[in-house]
């Protein structure tokens, strides 16, 4: 498994934002791979959120986000957000 981290600091609307978001989130959950998505919000920047989505390989993912669809959709955040994306492999997990 890994895990898709992206940082997205909104300088647009966020209400655009959140409507694009929401489709390329529909778009990722029904490929190939696809595990599950969380998305956060800063608690004192609420212009900023945090994306985590997991999936079965980096080879799932990566087949996702080159496709036609998705990079027609990623265009339209360019406008409205900045992504600090990134994949992530687990090396630790802790739980009570």
């Amino acid at each position: 498994m890994v895990t898709f981290v992206n940082k997205l600091t909104v300088h647009g609307d966020l209400d655009t934002f959140l409507t694009v978001k929401n489709k390329l989130t529909a778009y990722m959950a029904a490929q190939p791979g696809y595990v599950s998505h969380q998305v956060m919000r800063h608690a004192w920047h609420p212009n900023v959120f945090l994306e985590l989505a997991v999936w079965e390989d980096a080879d799932a993912h990566q087949k996702a986000v080159r496709s036609e669809e998705f990079q027609s959709l990623v265009t339209q955040l360019g406008p409205l957000a900045t992504p600090d994306p990134g994949l992530f492999e687990t090396v630790e997990v802790s739980a009570r």
